[in-house]
């Protein structure tokens, strides 16, 4: 795999976590879209390893 892969992967994960972070320090969080964000950066992250 190459390195902008990785690098675009590394992108989107630290993206993914950013909007969950701010959806956590909202009032009311949407719990269904934190989930939901949480199982795709958890999908990336598994994606980085296996080509890592």
């Amino acid at each position: 795999m190459s390195t902008s892969h990785l690098s675009a992967l590394k992108s989107r994960h630290a993206d993914l976590d950013e909007k969950i972070a701010n959806e956590e320090r909202r009032p009311a969080p949407d719990m269904a879209v934190l989930a939901q964000m949480k199982k795709q950066k958890l999908r990336i992250k598994e994606e980085m390893v296996t080509i890592a």
